[in-house]
């Protein structure tokens, strides 16, 4: 772990008055951990001169590194580069190689470089720039009282973009990295945080001082983290992953390598390495599942076509669910979800189908089927499964959890695991 002693400074009227909710920190904290730095201390001030002015230079006598985010934009409250360049007794002028970069971002998208826009290219003189590859304002970095200061735009997916691109790289060369640091992730689904906390306490008492445990909650998938700060504990490490592969099974989607990847790229990776065509028949989820696998890319390649059929009627007319199915069974029964998943592989032609019907709410339960009762069938001609599921909370946390579980059956499936999923969500 990096012994430099590293803050952050955040500057925003939206932040201060909640507008808006910080990501930015967050983001530069995994990023930074991935390079053995941690971030002693985070400021976060509103766009005012002064303000800004007094923590640049209170920090700079204390920090080695300093990240400014925010204030780039071209409107009168963005006041980063003036406030440092305050802070470091410099002119502010215009910088020609920002200049280029916005001129270029405006021809490519025909807009006109106004005078607004002209604001983003007046910087600290003698400052060094940090390249921006998707946004109109360049980042910039000056070393004031020892301290390497680095501005950075707010936009979330343009500081993204540069902490990968510019950043890291830049600090790799410049900072005292051990690289030692080594974390291994891994994606979790149908397991909330309290649940896999207790299962890995309860199998795993003595967990080792020398891995540290991590969760980052999310949904419908959660992230599991494994770090050790030294890479002569990997063994131990290790020994920990095949432990929680055990303990937790199929919950594992998959070991985080790069960027994480939802459950219906997954379900559409698997069929495309099989030569599987896929359909959909849903109800309670209206299309939700369906736009979920289109939302991937290349996705038409195994799946062709789906069906929303709402009403009996159209159960009946698009997938041939025999009538007295729905009325003898209802149509929130696993009858007439199988019926349903054999109608959708029978109309698309498809290897494999998913099909879901249920009571979203707040209205339409009984005490036999309360709200949030929903049978999930999924298969083949040749085999079809089908399981009942109770999903309590509001109608869109139902629809977007029926949607990842019927994902993550068939996913299962398709690794041909046979273990029970037991869900807590």
């Amino acid at each position: 772990m990096s012994t430099a002693h590293v803050q952050l400074l955040l500057t925003g009227n939206e932040l201060m008055n909640g507008d808006i909710v910080d990501s930015n920190s967050a983001m530069v904290a995994q990023s930074f951990k991935t390079l053995g730095i941690k971030i002693q201390k985070k400021v976060t001030v509103a766009d005012d001169l002064n303000l800004l002015v007094t923590e640049i230079k209170t920090i700079s006598r204390c920090a080695d590194l300093l990240i400014i985010n925010g204030g780039l934009g071209p409107t009168s409250d963005d006041l980063t580069a003036q406030a440092l360049a305050l802070a470091a007794n410099l002119p502010i002028k215009q910088h020609p190689d920002a200049l280029a970069h916005l001129q270029k971002w405006c021809k490519t998208r025909a807009a006109v470089l106004n005078k607004s826009n002209l604001k983003q290219t007046l910087l600290p003189e003698n400052c060094t720039l940090v390249a921006n590859s998707v946004g109109s304002a360049v980042g910039f970095s000056l070393t004031l009282n020892g301290c390497l200061i680095i501005c950075t735009p707010g936009v979330p997916h343009e500081l993204q973009t540069m902490l990968d691109q510019q950043i890291q790289p830049l600090l790799q060369k410049t900072m005292n990295l051990n690289g030692e640091m080594d974390i291994t992730r891994f994606q979790v689904f149908g397991l909330g945080e309290s649940t896999l906390q207790t299962l890995i306490e309860n199998a795993i008492p003595n967990w080792p001082d020398e891995v540290e445990l991590g969760f980052r909650a999310g949904i419908p998938t959660l992230e599991l983290k494994l770090t050790i700060e030294n890479k002569q504990h990997t063994a131990i490490k290790n020994e920990v992953i095949n432990k929680l592969k055990a303990i937790l099974g199929a919950h594992i989607v998959a070991q985080i390598t790069d960027k994480e990847k939802t459950l219906a790229e997954h379900v559409l990776n698997l069929c495309q390495q099989q030569n599987l065509k896929i359909t959909l028949a849903e109800s309670c989820t209206g299309g939700l599942i369906a736009s979920e696998l289109t939302k991937v890319s290349g996705a038409s390649e195994v799946f062709e076509a789906g069906f929303i059929t709402y009403s009996n009627a159209m159960k009946h007319k698009i997938l041939a669910v025999d009538p007295a199915i729905l009325e003898q069974c209802g149509a929130v029964s696993e009858e007439t979800v199988i019926a349903m998943a054999q109608g959708a592989l029978q109309q698309a032609g498809a290897d494999i189908s998913i099909a879901v019907s249920g009571i979203a709410g707040p209205s339409g339960g009984s005490q036999e089927k309360p709200v949030g009762s929903v049978w999930i069938a999924w298969g083949t001609k040749e085999q079809m499964f089908s399981q009942y599921f109770c999903i309590k909370g509001n109608r869109h946390y139902f629809q977007q959890m029926v949607m990842a579980r019927a994902l993550d059956l068939v996913r299962r499936m398709l690794l041909n695991n046979n273990e029970k999923p037991i869900y807590f969500l």
